[in-house]
């Protein structure tokens, strides 16, 4: 008897944590992943101080959903990526969360301290507008199709 093809069970929806304060490059990100062939919920938080509080759920974000990947940006007013990354590995409740730098920076500095506090990936974002579409479209054909994320807890 012939072999029937299964239909893959319905991917559940992502929920994504993108940490950016550069408002274009909100909108290029929103734009990439609307057109997302893996379903997915982008959340934006504007600086670090926004996003650790969306992380633990106080004050407006009390009841946001536990990201399943963060977007992390280096350079951002009041506390920048890095302090951020290196908040979120020392929180037990956080540190598995898989965090990939998003950053025009190409710093070896930063590089280097971002692995070395645990980043997932670090990621230079392209210059011009079908670059940067093209880079966010790669990353979600690998950590949006091939990449397992830990239960949410």
């Amino acid at each position: 008897m012939p072999e029937t093809a299964q239909s893959p069970a319905p991917a559940r929806q992502i929920e994504i944590l993108l940490v950016e304060d550069s408002e274009p490059d909100i909108l290029l990100t929103l734009e990439a992943f609307e057109e997302a062939r893996v379903p997915n919920r982008l959340h934006v938080a504007r600086d670090g101080v926004e996003a650790l509080r969306f992380l633990r759920g106080e004050g407006e974000y009390a009841g946001a959903p536990r990201p399943d990947l963060i977007l992390l940006d280096i350079n951002m007013p009041r506390k920048n990526g890095l302090e951020v990354l290196r908040e979120i590995k020392a929180d037990t409740r956080l540190v598995s969360i898989p965090v990939l730098m998003l950053t025009t920076s190409q710093a070896d500095d930063d590089v280097r301290s971002s692995y070395e506090f645990h980043a997932s990936g670090y990621m230079v974002k392209p210059v011009g507008f079908e670059n940067f579409l093209h880079a966010i479209r790669a990353f979600e054909d690998f950590w949006l199709t091939f990449v397992r994320f830990p239960p949410r807890a």
